[in-house]
């Protein structure tokens, strides 16, 4: 069960949205799974109003869907629903890196150098929990510096389907140790402030996790086939 976040300071609903949403990011309630309102209403103390409510939020936001006579549930990313959106992710996150290049300040370039610090020794100690928490913090926040809020809007509505997948890709063999390699590049053209290489090498990264799932599928299927041989 997620913790509890304050719900001070906000309408009942959506503080209960907000412990739904981190839920389904943290995979405590895991794609395609059933959402049990009773028991959730039960352990937060709320009426199932909120709860229902809440709900229809996140039904907007594309993450659950409502099914008539039989409930709620989380959504779940097909191959295809991946396929299509990484390339979309590519095009967006790059112009992020491309436009965060050219408005970060100083103090802003030094505080994602300390962001890939905290990369670096997440991938030297080859965790992945670590490495996809850091690797979130890093992303989010070179949206924030391109400060475009058009942008912003577009890239935070699709990112949040990319948190469903919860860096699946980065357990792939030697996939941390390439995604390290391909964010060395990128920090070094923030530092840089060669704008037309950040955008290609945040491109390049989302495309390459893309092909690193592709591959880990290929994987898992052969050992599914090998399985039931």
């Amino acid at each position: 069960m997620a913790d509890p976040i304050p719900l001070r300071g906000t309408s009942l609903h959506d503080g209960v949205a907000a412990r739904l949403r981190t839920m389904v990011f943290e995979r405590q309630l895991a794609p395609g799974q059933w959402i049990d309102e009773k028991a959730l209403a039960e352990a937060w103390h709320v009426s199932r109003t909120p709860l229902r409510e809440a709900l229809k939020v996140l039904a907007a936001e594309g993450l659950v869907e409502l099914v008539p006579l039989r409930g709620c549930r989380v959504i779940e990313l097909s191959d295809d629903d991946a396929d299509d959106l990484f390339p979309v992710m590519a095009l967006l996150e790059g112009r992020c890196a491309h436009e965060a290049a050219l408005k970060a300040s100083a103090a802003d370039i030094a505080e994602l150098q300390r962001l890939h610090q905290e990369l670096e020794r997440h991938a030297a100690q080859h965790d992945v929990d670590g490495y996809y928490r850091a690797n979130h913090v890093f992303h989010s926040r070179v949206q924030a510096l391109a400060a475009n809020r058009w942008l912003d809007r577009s890239t935070g509505d699709l990112r949040k389907f990319l948190r469903l997948l919860r860096g699946r890709q980065l357990n792939l063999p030697g996939r941390i140790d390439a995604s390290i390699n391909e964010h060395r590049v990128l920090i070094d053209a923030f530092v840089q402030r060669d704008a037309a290489r950040a955008e290609r090498a945040m491109h390049d990264h989302l495309m390459a996790q893309l092909q690193a799932l592709k591959q880990l599928r290929a994987i898992e299927q052969r050992h599914g086939e090998t399985d039931a041989g």
